[in-house]
Formats: C-alpha cells, sequence, structure tokens
C-alpha cells in the first residue's frame, strides 16, 4: 500500500496553509512531520487532507493507485489521533474502544477479543469498564490511541497525541506508541513540534515550514546533516546558535577582534562571508580540546528545566544559548568562559544554504 500527495495546496480565505506539496509514502513506515511551535507549519492542515476531513484547492491524493481526491471522510480506511483527549464520556472505556467496531458492523465476540488486545498493548486493561472521569489523563490518551488503531486502519495519523500529557507519560508512550506503529504494516504519520520526539521515534523526519516541505529523509540524517539555515533551527530544541563571521586563509574572525584558527575542515572554504551555527549542547564551560575556542560571557538568564540547564550568555560579539546537562545554579551577571569546539561548527551561505556540517559522525 501507498498514499501520494501529488501538488496538493490549500488556501483558506486568501491564506496559503500548504503549497505544492509532493510526497509519497509507503506501508509500514513511520513518518514524522515536524514544524515549528509558532507560525503556520501546515501540518495539521495535511493531516487533515489526507483524512479527507478537508478536500484540498488543488493536487491529487492517490492511495494504492486510485484517486481519493474527493472521496468523503467516512469511505477512507484512515484513523486520526488529536491533540486533546477525544473520548465519549458516557460510554466506559470498553464502549469508546469498541465504537469504530460496532459502527463497522462487526461480530461481538470480535470486538470483544480485540478491544481486550489493544487495551492489554496500551496497559489500560484494568480500566475498562470505567468511564473517562473516573481515569487519568495518560489513561484517557491510552483510550483515545486505542479506539483510534482497534480496527487496524491502513493509515493512521497522530496530530500531537502527547503534548498534552507530563514529560514522564509522554516518554514512556512514545515508546510504546512507536513500538506498536512498528507492528503494524499500515502507513503512520506522526506530526510534533518537538524536534526530541522526531529523534526518538526515528523513521523517516519530514520537515515543515510556512506550508512547504523543505527537507526530508532518515530522522538521524536530516538531525545531523540539515540543507539550509530553517531546517537546522527547525530540527534542534534549543535552537541552534546562529552568528556571522569572516574566512581568510587561517582563521575565523568574528566581530571586529574576535579570532580563531581554522581545522583542516574549515580551511577548504575559500575566504569570505558566511554564517556559522553551533548547538546549544556543544557548547561548554571548560576545554575538551586544544583549539577549542575560549570566549568571556556574562550570564544573562539562568533555567532549569527537568534534569538539564539552560544558560542565556552575552559577550561583546554576540549571544549565546548554552545547554549543559545536569542542574546547576548559577548567578545572573556572572562573568563565564565559554568553549566553542570548532569542528562542532555548522557553515551557511548568505544564501541560507549548508555548506559544512561539523566533521564528527556524532552531532
Amino acid at each position: 500500500m501507498s498514499i501520494e500527495l501529488i501538488n496538493v495546496s490549500h488556501v483558506l480565505d486568501g491564506k496559503t496553509l500548504i503549497e505544492d506539496i509532493n510526497l509519497k509514502i509507503e506501508s509500514g513506515s513511520l513518518n514524522v512531520l515536524l514544524g515549528l511551535k509558532k507560525g503556520n507549519a501546515g501540518k495539521t492542515t495535511l493531516l487533515r487532507i489526507i483524512s479527507g476531513l478537508e478536500a484540498p484547492s488543488q493536487g491529487r491524493i492517490i492511495v494504492d493507485g486510485a484517486d481519493v481526491t474527493k472521496t468523503r471522510v467516512q469511505m477512507r480506511n484512515v484513523s486520526l489521533v488529536h491533540q486533546k483527549f477525544i473520548n465519549y464520556p458516557h460510554l466506559t472505556i470498553r464502549e469508546n474502544i469498541s465504537s469504530p467496531l460496532v459502527a463497522l458492523g462487526m461480530k461481538k465476540n470480535e470486538i470483544k477479543e480485540k478491544v481486550e488486545a489493544m487495551a492489554t498493548q496500551l496497559h489500560i486493561e484494568n480500566c475498562l469498564e470505567r468511564y473517562p472521569d473516573e481515569i487519568s489523563g495518560g489513561q484517557q490518551q491510552r483510550t483515545a490511541l486505542a479506539r483510534a488503531l482497534v480496527k487496524e486502519a491502513k493509515i493512521v495519523l497522530l496530530d500531537e497525541p502527547l503534548v498534552n500529557l507530563d514529560y514522564k507519560l509522554r516518554e514512556e508512550l512514545r515508546f510504546e506508541l512507536r513500538e506498536l506503529l512498528k507492528s503494524r504494516n499500515a502507513i503512520a504519520i506522526y506530526a510534533t513540534t518537538d524536534p526530541n520526539e522526531a529523534l526518538a521515534l526515528g523513521g523517516t523526519s519530514i520537515l515543515m515550514h510556512e506550508g512547504k516541505i523543505i527537507q526530508q529523509g532518515p530522522a538521524a540524517s536530516v538531525y545531523r546533516k540539515p540543507t539550509d539555515i530553517i531546517a537546522a533551527k527547525l530540527f534542534n530544541d534549543p535552537e541552534i546558535n546562529i552568528f556571522n563571521g569572516h574566512i581568510n586563509k587561517n582563521e575565523i574572525i568574528l566581530g571586529k577582534e574576535l579570532h580563531f584558527p581554522l581545522n583542516s575542515s574549515l580551511q577548504t572554504l575559500s575566504p569570505g562571508e558566511y554564517v556559522f551555527g553551533i548547538r546549544p549542547r556543544h557548547l561548554s564551560l571548560v576545554p575538551f580540546n586544544d583549539n577549542d575556542f575560549e570566549l568571556s560571557t556574562t550570564i544573562e538568564l539562568a533555567e532549569i528545566s527537568g534534569s538539564d540547564t539552560f544558560l542565556h550568555v552575552s559577550s561583546q560579539y554576540f549571544k549565546l544559548l548554552i545547554h549543559l546537562a545536569g542542574v546547576h545554579k548559577y548567578r545572573i551577571d556572572t562573568a563565564i568562559k565559554v568553549y566553542f569546539p570548532v569542528h562542532k561548527l555548522f557553515v551557511f551561505g548568505h544564501n541560507g544554504k549548508t555548506l559544512m556540517v561539523p566533521s564528527t559522525a556524532v552531532t
């Protein structure tokens, strides 16, 4: 089975939500749509068009060679999971999960077997006789997932299904969901704004920005080799640090006085103006290599999030965000040294296209 989108665009009230999307996805694949938290990436619109909830303004949707562009949602073998828990409050968990099978006219004994198997896979088998308001938020989302997956649709669409859960529940359910989707010979398309979630899920990453697909490929490959600055920013949380600079024969110059030597990879670039990037987690407060460049900075803000610490620092040349593993306490206005590993730099042209990615395999 396959699904193909051919020149699909959608305009609503004069605003282009998605533009000229061409995409082909095969059975058994996990595909992650990744877009920015703010702005119109187009992820939800694309899922709604694939499901049949909306019709594209132009273009075609082909499923197994058949044009389904004008086929009603009820006639498509599609399951859609939303970010908000959508369960029927007056039905038990068992009745919620079984509702799509009842609508299909399936026999009672077969429904019972499928519902209990799915509930067991999602660890809610002990909740089947309860009502939605009698179970936790995590169990409610598991119920919504079970109802969507139990009818074994050939296309499973998930629109940020874990976004409303706490961190621990997201981690747990993400792993279970990934394994469950892998076990089916279906097409799974999962929309998220979280780059870490895209990496954890794996499969194929499809980066969307302002209604267009800007890059797609295996998750690790897209992460390591973004095609341009937008892709590099999009596939990093917190966002990659970006700053301008100049390369001459022997060194990089940032600002008027900030000089540091080129490594062997950077020496292959022609002298001139460039845009540089470095991931926040690649900056450190201690040097790890002899050629790490030292920069004097001042802490503007220190944030602790879970088991990580984020430092916002400034220098006379530019501001940086540093991602430190672990919980660390720092005072505002404290002077600290920050170290750049030169081999971890991304280099972009002024058209935004990637010219060079970090030389090591793990970035």
